[in-house]
């Protein structure tokens, strides 16, 4: 196995992030909800700073790549990183640079003072909740995850009273 080594992305990255999102959606069969563009990833996470991205590297080459931003837990009364998106691509899976990325993101996170790093995974997505298991992550079985999006997020915005588009 090749040691993997990280870089952060920078503004030029824009399409090669662009790439590792759709490719994170085929693998989870939700290509057609993908509608981010190189415009929107350059503007949202190097313009406003609002997301990070690091890559997994195997002899120079982009192999993996991990997206992230901090939240706040007021219980622990500090920030934590969420973990949005984790891609290896497949001809590069099994030979540790998922837990590399992971790692360096706890790394990461105890560096900053962060309280917490956390994820979330899809309910059928089996071999990746064995991998997190491995790393003693623990699910947070008793939480559901709400959303509005869309035209229900801009009705209730705009007053209506149950997001129903």
């Amino acid at each position: 196995m090749n040691r993997t080594e990280f870089r952060l992305a920078n503004e030029q990255d824009a399409a090669l992030i662009l790439e590792f999102i759709q490719g994170l959606a085929a693998y989870e069969k939700m290509s057609d909800q993908v509608v981010a563009d190189e415009a929107l990833i350059r503007e949202w996470i190097f313009e406003k700073k609002k997301a990070e991205v690091i890559f997994a590297m195997e002899d120079g080459v982009e192999v993996g790549f991990a997206l992230f931003f901090h939240n706040f837990s007021t219980f622990l009364g500090r920030a934590g990183i969420y973990l949005e998106d984790l891609f290896v691509k497949p001809d590069y899976r099994g030979r540790g640079h998922g837990k590399a990325l992971i790692r360096e993101l706890a790394r990461i996170t105890v560096e900053r003072g962060c309280g917490r790093l956390e994820w979330c995974c899809l309910d059928w997505n089996q071999p990746s909740i064995d991998f997190y298991r491995s790393l003693g992550a623990v699910s947070m079985d008793e939480w559901t995850i709400y959303r509005l999006t869309g035209t229900r997020l801009e009705s209730f915005a705009e007053g209506g009273g149950n997001g129903q588009a």
